[in-house]
């Protein structure tokens, strides 16, 4: 999602819940809304030339346990400490804070919802607890300054453009807990060297490596049986060998296509189609074998091969 486009769609989440009211602390750093079940959610106040705030755990002798959506958006604080009593952190809570350096999300906190550190350009820390399932969309797109991160292994989703634009990360380790990796999820990681996926993960999204340039180490488990188009033509130089795991069963429209440094691939002989362009574009690929329970071979799939000499199609392809 473009810049602008997110934080329109950000400006739409920062509305006031419906049933709160609105409060104020003394100081203005703070603004707190009663919910509908009697406590208090918070988020920035009036007030711009704080720089660093603390969360109380109560207010007015209510329990403060929620961060609104859009609650600290755009703010110039470069330290926001969260209480435990906190169990909710809404859409875009912290989104382009760019001095926000460091945070630590709470264990009561189960998800962290869309875009919640989006656009954070100084964020290099953040510890997630074990009581988090899931990764929402956006949640840590854009974050520039972010060089590693632990998943912890109760995460089970991670969502589309989780971490699309970090490019000063270098590593990741997806947990065993992990079933789906959204649409774009690691797009545009241009420092991220290698990715481990783990055998639990059984959807991996489109464009989900988009222009990872220094990805040349990809492992694909068993468990996932398509594989899509996950670099969209942008795929690094430096992944020239690709090892498709046996629980695929179909290669999709153009999984590879223009992978000009490919010169090695091996199809398992799970496959039953290859998709339309799926090794289209892969001009350094030399050799290739079809298994024989591949029954359909989808238009162009090889167009552009100029080092494919030759190609040995099995009787069981029947289009």
């Amino acid at each position: 999602m473009k810049k602008g486009k997110l934080l329109a769609f950000l400006a739409v989440l920062s509305l006031s819940l419906a049933g709160c009211k609105l409060e104020r602390s003394s100081s203005q750093a703070l603004e707190f809304r009663l919910s509908d079940h009697g406590t208090y959610y918070v988020g920035q106040g009036t007030s711009t030339s704080i720089s660093s705030v603390v969360i109380p755990a109560t207010y007015k002798g209510k329990i403060v346990d929620g961060i609104f959506d859009s609650g600290f958006c755009c703010s110039s604080y470069t330290s926001i400490s969260i209480p435990d009593s906190v169990n909710y952190i809404g859409e875009g809570a912290f989104s382009y804070c760019t001095s926000l350096s460091s945070a630590i999300i709470p264990d009561g906190v189960t998800s962290i919802g869309d875009g919640t550190f989006s656009g954070c350009s100084s964020l290099s820390s953040v510890s997630i607890p074990g009581s988090v399932t899931s990764i929402g969309g956006w949640t840590f797109s854009r974050c520039s300054s972010l060089e590693s991160i632990t998943i912890p292994d109760s995460v089970t989703s991670i969502g589309e453009r989780a971490f699309s634009f970090c490019t000063s990360l270098a590593s990741i380790t997806i947990p065993s807990s992990v079933t789906s990796i959204g649409v774009e999820a690691f797009s545009d990681c241009t420092s991220l060297s290698s990715a481990i996926i783990p055998g639990s993960v059984t959807s991996i999204g489109e464009l989900a490596f988009f222009d990872c340039a220094s990805l040349c180490s990809l492992t694909f488990p068993a468990s996932v049986t398509s594989l899509w188009n996950l670099f969209g033509g942008h795929i690094p130089s430096c992944l020239t060998e690709v090892m498709i795991s046996d629980g695929v069963t179909s290669i999709c429209r153009g999984a590879f296509d223009g992978h000009t440094s490919l010169t090695s691939i091996t199809i398992p002989d799970g496959v039953t189609s290859i998709g339309v362009f799926a090794f289209s574009g892969c001009s350094s690929l030399a050799s290739i074998s079809i298994p024989d329970g591949v029954t359909s071979i989808g238009e162009r799939a090889f167009s552009g091969c100029s080092s494919l000499e030759s190609i040995t199609i099995p009787d069981s392809v029947t289009s």
